[in-house]
């Protein structure tokens, strides 16, 4: 079992950054990053395949946030410029055990196996 720990979170201006970190104890695959505010679904928010080469993201963070992995400290990285009030969430890290079937959907909670506990980001206006 592969545990992720996120770290990074807090509270920032509007407008200002952050950068989020999800440290592995062991290999994983697609990573994604999810955040879920208070009475509301979990949703996706950014993904990167096992390599890095691709990385995907929800049209609401699209331009503002970076994915990236450096493999070789098992840790993936959100970051996250041009914060918005709408931003304010707890952000989960989660990682899938294996590789999939091309075009399964990295935005489907249920493909992934592993999860952390999440960090809090808050944007104040």
């Amino acid at each position: 079992q592969v545990q992720l720990v996120e770290s990074g979170g807090g509270l920032v201006q509007a407008g200002g950054s952050l950068r989020l970190s999800c440290a592995a104890s062991g290999r994983t695959y697609t990573m994604g990053w999810f955040r879920q505010a208070p009475g509301k679904e979990r949703e996706f928010v950014a993904a990167i395949n096992w390599s890095g080469g691709s990385t995907f993201y929800a049209d609401s963070v699209k331009g503002r946030f970076t994915i990236s992995r450096d493999n070789a400290k098992n840790t993936v990285y959100l970051q996250m410029n041009s914060l918005k009030p709408e931003d304010t969430a707890s952000y989960y890290c989660a990682g899938r055990s294996r590789l999939h079937y091309t075009n399964t959907p990295y935005r489907d909670l249920a493909t992934y196996d592993y999860w952390g506990q999440g960090t809090q980001v808050t944007v104040s206006s």
